[in-house]
């Protein structure tokens, strides 16, 4: 019987992709392991390969397709001795169990008719009913929210029994147990979870104020719609705090330069960025209790330093994260950081690569920015902004005015995870560290 071949989940959060290239044709053979299709997710591009072997029956996903939901059938692989006759007798049947995927992909930016405009907002997490998910699209989640509409109480039309936009649109708030007698959302998290989070004004109403203007829309691709779900998110659920210091960076820049040309001999040139990423690192191991994540409904305390460095590209940005941070030499540190900055500009980072850590930075010094504050990704429990170092008077220990270079911090930090005492204790670590280099060498 001729076998599925499904858009796979890249990544555990991964819930649609674009079917970016076909590296095969009807008619190929494949065996185990042979690439099939470049998908692009909202982070980066990633090869897909075959985990069984027979013939490409019929590509039913044509390339250059968005909005591909993960577990659609792209594709039907042929056992020895079945042909394209089979195809349409394949049960469910992989031609007719596979939904329009442009279609589904451009509902999801256009409101339902006769309905209030569907939230841009990141869809709400996937219900569950007696413990087990229930599987339903991103866009008839948001639908389903904005409704009050209980999933668990809607059966789905899509593959596999996946509840689609014409689900909830067909469905009345009636149909399903009323949510007006439930408690209130206890906290800004709780309507985050529901989809309750203001989002702005609606699309429509931005189009008429600007109508007599003239403008370029610019489509969304996937890493931008992740970033403002995600920023929005963050900075409507979690309770941010900041803590500034300055740092002088005279014996840091001497020691670089004197490292570096030991150095060279090796192609290794450390930067400024190195020492920041060696120096959160060790702050988090010296102060074990602000190592740490939101969970939801708990904390989690990591024991191993693993520092995430914010990384701009066009478009977007990423935060690739050095793990183990504190145990590395600053010559590898600074290796793995130009590695780790180069394919994310290339968008090849794996999905490993770049989820998990508890603490980011985010260096803007590069850019002449004196000082600002940073946006906490979560799930961390802080995030250090690094600006420019620039000469200044300052004040020495024997009183008298001198010239130094100082740079501006400001760390922000997760008050669920991280009291303002800790966060205090972390910055100290920190500044401590760049001032006196050597001790980054012990």
């Amino acid at each position: 019987m001729p076998t599925e071949i499904l858009m796979p989940a890249l990544s555990p959060t991964m819930e649609e992709g674009t079917l970016a290239k076909w590296l095969v044709k009807e008619g190929d053979t494949v065996q185990s392991g042979d690439l099939l299709a470049e998908i692009e997710t909202d982070k980066a591009t990633m090869e897909f390969e075959a985990v069984d072997e027979g013939v490409i029956g019929k590509i039913l996903v044509p390339e250059g397709t968005e909005g591909v939901q993960v577990n659609t059938a792209i594709a039907v692989l042929l056992e020895e001795g079945e042909s394209a006759d089979d195809i349409g007798s394949a049960g469910s049947g992989a031609g007719s169990a596979a939904p329009a995927p442009k279609a589904e992909a451009k509902d999801d930016s256009a409101p339902a008719k006769a309905e209030a405009p569907v939230s841009e907002s990141k869809a709400p997490a996937a219900p569950k009913k007696d413990g087990e998910r229930i599987f339903a699209s991103p866009l008839a989640r948001r639908i389903a929210a904005d409704k009050g509409l209980d999933l668990s109480q809607i059966e789905g039309s899509g593959p596999k029994g996946r509840i689609v936009k014409a689900d909830v649109i067909d469905a009345k708030a009636s149909d399903t147990p009323a949510k007006s007698a439930a408690p209130a959302p206890a906290s800004a998290q709780a309507q985050a979870q529901t989809g309750a989070m203001p989002t702005g004004p609606a699309t429509e109403t931005v189009l008429k104020m600007y109508a007599d203007r003239d403008f370029e829309e610019v489509k969304l691709d996937g890493m931008r719609k992740t970033i403002a779900a995600r920023l929005t998110e963050a900075k409507q659920t979690i309770p941010h705090f900041y803590l500034r210091r300055d740092i002088k960076l005279d014996a840091l820049l001497k020691l670089r330069g004197e490292m570096n040309k030991g150095l060279e001999s090796r192609g290794v040139k450390l930067s400024v960025n190195d020492y920041i990423i060696k120096a959160c690192a060790n702050a988090l191991q010296a102060v074990p209790d602000a190592n740490a994540v939101w969970a939801g409904d708990r904390i989690l305390k990591l024991k191993p330093s693993d520092v995430a460095v914010a990384v701009a590209i066009e478009g977007g940005l990423f935060t690739p994260v050095i793990r183990d941070a504190d145990k590395k030499s600053l010559s590898a540190l600074s290796a793995e950081m130009k590695d780790l900055a180069s394919r994310a500009r290339d968008r090849k980072l794996a999905p490993q690569e770049y989820q998990g850590g508890s603490f980011a930075i985010s260096n803007l010094g590069m850019f002449g920015i004196d000082n600002f504050d940073a946006v906490i990704n979560p799930p961390h429990g802080a995030i250090l902004a690094v600006g420019a170092g620039v000469k200044k008077p300052v004040v020495g220990a024997d009183g008298q005015v001198e010239v130094a270079t100082v740079m501006s911090v400001t760390l922000s930090v997760d008050h669920r995870v991280i009291d303002g005492a800790l966060g205090a204790e972390v910055l100290k670590v920190i500044v401590d560290q760049l001032e006196n280099p050597l001790a980054m060498l012990a």
